[in-house]
């Protein structure tokens, strides 16, 4: 089964010979997907080649042929880190679990995990209790983006849509029954953006 990253390499193959015409140089990729020397682009250029996504075409300039244009049965692993309430909330930093999933249904491949929900403060915004949200694993964001937020004073995470409010971030829930949390902006951390719901596994 090919990893993120070699997905992410197949998709800028994929990406850039539909733009151009021809595939792109071992070099090409090394730069664009920031890897250190071009054996490391050969070793996973083998494992989609063994995946059945590619034909690679060793010490021949731009020896690469994309087989499947869409490989949207492909599966990945995506770990699962715990869960998250949201409500009064708890984020665990060890991966208690992992499912598979197919990139119809989680299209985006790098820097995701997953947390299960508990409690009902979201479910304006469909996610349910027991729901399996995907997060990207970033501390951006823009306003009314979900996020999986962490209150510094209160040692708590908690899953809340986040607005900057003046001087103070409100995070707000997606039930029309609770009040939202106000914080100040240095007492909020982002520890991810959610980009996806699949639902109760």
């Amino acid at each position: 089964m090919p990893s993120a990253k070699q997905l992410g390499i197949y998709d800028y193959i994929r990406a850039y010979a539909d733009r151009t015409g021809r595939p792109p140089t071992l070099d090409e990729i090394r730069q664009a997907k920031g890897l250190s020397t071009k054996s490391l682009v050969v070793y996973h250029l083998k494992a989609l080649a063994a995946a059945g996504l590619i034909e690679h075409t060793p010490n021949v300039s731009r020896g690469i042929r994309v087989l499947d244009p869409e490989p949207q049965n492909v599966t990945f692993s995506l770990p699962i880190k715990g869960w998250i309430r949201a409500g009064a909330p708890v984020l665990t930093d060890s991966v208690e679990e992992a499912i598979e999933l197919t990139r119809d249904l989680v299209p985006q491949m790098e820097g995701l995990y997953g947390l299960r929900v508990r409690g009902d403060s979201m479910r304006d915004a469909l996610v349910n209790d027991g729901d399996i949200v995907v997060l990207e694993g970033t501390s951006a964001w823009h306003d009314g983006d979900m996020v999986a937020a962490w209150i510094k004073s209160k040692e708590e995470t908690t899953l809340k849509r986040i607005y900057h409010e003046g001087e103070r971030i409100r995070l707000q829930p997606a039930n029309t029954t609770m009040d939202p949390i106000y914080a100040a902006a240095d007492d909020v951390e982002v520890q991810g953006r959610v980009l996806y719901r699949i639902g109760n596994f």
